[in-house]
């Protein structure tokens, strides 16, 4: 996910704070992943470096001055680029949980104990998500179909290999 031009965004309703970004960054987006104060106020500086925001105004107060951030039209037209820019899929095509299938048959070991571990991880995951679906508002219902989505091909993906286990162990044994 793109921080800068999520925050960007956030301030095309109107000017906020640093503060505000954050919490309202985190309340529909950080729910696994809060931002940090630090992130959001490195992320505005590099904005402010780059002419994508502006400061709209200072308020001194008992603590430190809080900076009010305004989007700029560059910033809008940034964010418009982005937004309209498909995401690239990812085909995991270096996928660990392989590479971990074939060291273990170079190396002797046992690969279907290692899909059955990973099955049931991710199984547990899975229920996991599933309480967290039902217990959630809309948000969090959308995010974790996208996470089961991904953890069935996975499952499906480890049922596969299992069945193709000895054929795997022979070509990489070859």
């Amino acid at each position: 996910m793109s921080i800068g031009h999520t925050l960007l965004a956030l301030l095309e309703s109107g000017p906020r704070h640093g503060y505000d970004l954050k919490r309202t960054f985190d309340e529909h987006f950080g729910h696994d992943r809060p931002l940090h104060y630090g992130q959001v106020y490195a992320t505005m500086s590099r904005l402010l470096k780059n002419g994508l925001v502006e400061v709209d105004g200072i308020e001194h107060g008992g603590g430190p001055d809080r900076k009010r951030y305004a989007i700029t039209d560059a910033g809008i037209t940034d964010v418009a680029q982005w937004l309209a820019q498909p995401e690239k899929p990812e085909p995991y095509l270096q996928s660990t949980l392989y590479t971990k299938v074939v060291l273990a048959l170079l190396t002797g070991r046992d690969a279907g104990d290692l899909l059955d571990a990973q099955r049931s991880e991710h199984l547990r995951l899975m229920r996991d998500l599933t309480q967290r679906k039902r217990n959630g508002d809309l948000a969090d219902q959308l995010i974790c179909d996208h996470a089961l989505f991904h953890l069935e091909a996975d499952l499906r993906w480890l049922e596969l290999t299992a069945a193709r286990l000895d054929q795997l162990a022979k070509a990489v044994r070859a």
